[in-house]
């Protein structure tokens, strides 16, 4: 890769520093799309083991890469997003992912298409790891931040994405439970 597209790629991504989420962290300041990015990375290492059989590096090219969208967007909070916000984000994405240089262009829209897809294990675990982080964050947000929305959407947030593994549906029970710990113990009465 000519050192240009390389500088380009990390400018773009740099973006991904400066747009927040809807997510608070336990501090108190919005998270960036970065943060959230980085660590689905760390999970995505740290779940190697449970699954065997899968491409880790692939499931950690989908982390890093998932969100570059929002590069493009910003962040639109999972129940706000609409069709027409995805197929927004999706257009300028693909278009974008059609302007760097072979391989990448080839490789990354063929990730992007498994990732879409969620049919091999590899897009399953990305994707049930990235709605799980979210949660995770939130749990760890103050009470304050929650819309009252988001007492429910916490605890259904990502379960039809972790079916297919006994495993996540073990960490989203667990999640759950903490969850429920956090606002049993928050909630003013």
């Amino acid at each position: 890769m000519d050192h240009k597209s390389f500088l380009q790629i990390l400018h773009l991504a740099e973006r991904l520093k400066n747009n927040t989420r809807h997510s608070w962290t336990s501090t108190g300041r919005h998270e960036s799309v970065a943060e959230h990015s980085w660590r689905l990375c760390l999970m995505a290492m740290l779940v190697r083991d449970e699954f065997p059989q899968a491409d880790m590096d692939k499931v950690l090219q989908m982390c890093v890469l998932h969100d570059l969208g929002e590069a493009f967007t910003g962040d639109v909070p999972a129940f706000e997003k609409t069709a027409a916000h995805e197929q927004a984000e999706a257009d300028q994405l693909r278009r974008w992912l059609g302007s760097l240089p072979a391989p990448y262009a080839q490789d990354w829209t063929a990730l992007f298409d498994e990732m879409d897809a969620l049919q091999t294990v590899e897009a399953k675990i990305y994707k049930a790891l990235d709605n799980m982080e979210a949660v995770v964050q939130h749990n760890e947000a103050e009470l304050s931040s929650w819309l009252p929305l988001e007492y429910d959407l916490q605890l259904r947030y990502g379960a039809d994405k972790v079916t297919f593994s006994p495993w996540m549906q073990q960490l989203k029970d667990a999640v759950n439970a903490e969850t429920r710990e956090k606002v049993a113990r928050e909630q003013p009465h």
